[in-house]
């Protein structure tokens, strides 16, 4: 009895300590062909820390139809998984994007407490016409899987390759299920001997 509280008092001692730190959010992309004919393919990650409200991306792509012209980040399509929205982040384009390759890589970062950090469309549409209001969209729709970066080409200028958002688990969050997996085991065999 005494051992199974002392393990319920871990955990929440775990909860309560991480939830004073600040916390990075992590989301995958894999780019494929948006339109027919379209050939390119690539993958990115980016991830947003809550106290510094630094968005950092890091993307390759490849095997492009055409070359490339511009990328951003759109937001936030009514199905997740599916569909197309306005660009949210990186008008006219993302920083460090290469132009005029059919391969390439690139990072960058953005601190979506500017407002030129989203496009204005954006700010005035689903951010209801405040920064704030973007960044609370954006976030929202990267977690709900409802944003996509997307590559354009001169051959696809509306688009040649993209990816939707898929939320990446915290690792403090995974190694928190452990330990209350761990400590349900422990209490089980503990009950059967």
């Amino acid at each position: 009895m005494h051992r199974r509280l002392f393990a319920t008092l871990a955990v929440f001692s775990l909860c309560s300590a991480t939830a004073a730190h600040a916390t990075t959010f992590n989301w995958q992309f894999t780019l494929g062909p948006e339109a027919q004919g379209a050939t390119g393919t690539g993958s990115a990650t980016a991830s947003f820390n809550d106290a510094t409200n630094i968005f950092s991306y890091d993307v390759a792509f490849s095997g492009l139809s055409g070359n490339s012209t511009v990328a951003h980040f759109h937001c936030c399509t009514a199905t997740p998984g599916g569909g197309t929205a306005g660009v949210a982040v990186a008008a006219p384009s993302l920083l460090n994007f290469p132009v005029g390759v059919q391969t390439g890589s690139f990072s960058g970062s953005y601190d979506l407490t500017l407002q030129s950090s989203f496009s204005a469309g954006f700010i005035n549409g689903l951010g209801g016409g405040t920064v704030p209001g973007a960044l609370a969209a954006f976030l929202t729709g990267l977690n709900a899987g409802a944003a996509y970066l997307n590559i354009h080409s001169n051959l696809f200028p509306g688009g040649e390759i993209r990816g939707f958002a898929e939320k990446v688990p915290e690792p403090g969050t995974l190694a928190l299920l452990g330990l209350g997996l761990a400590g349900l085991g422990w209490s089980r065999r503990r009950k059967t001997s």
